[in-house]
């Protein structure tokens, strides 16, 4: 039998240089933004363009490779997996974030 998977792939460019840390722990975090874009035709037939946005978490080996390869705008494939939070501001206000 078939298990189901959460599995994303992208093909996107870096809207920022990565932010790279090294937790107290010593494992190494990498956070970047990428953009998606998907060309489109409206109903008078004029092309639109429709871009996206994906927060991208890289853990461990991982991040230390986007530190040394990755640069802003550079074209990259991402694969990973959709991961859901939430969490309250100052205020109080509940808000949700996705991040791959």
């Amino acid at each position: 039998m078939n298990t189901l998977r959460n599995k994303v792939s992208l093909i996107g460019r870096l809207g920022a240089q990565p932010e790279v840390v090294t937790l107290d722990s010593g494992r190494t975090l990498a956070r970047f933004s990428l953009a998606t874009n998907e060309n489109y035709k409206n109903k008078e037939g004029a092309w639109q363009e429709n871009t996206q946005w994906h927060n991208i978490t890289a853990w461990g080996k991982t991040a230390e490779l986007v530190s040394k390869l990755l640069n802003k705008g550079q074209e990259v494939v991402v694969e990973g997996k959709l991961v859901n939070s939430s969490y309250e501001t100052k205020e109080g206000e509940k808000r949700f974030s996705t991040a791959i």
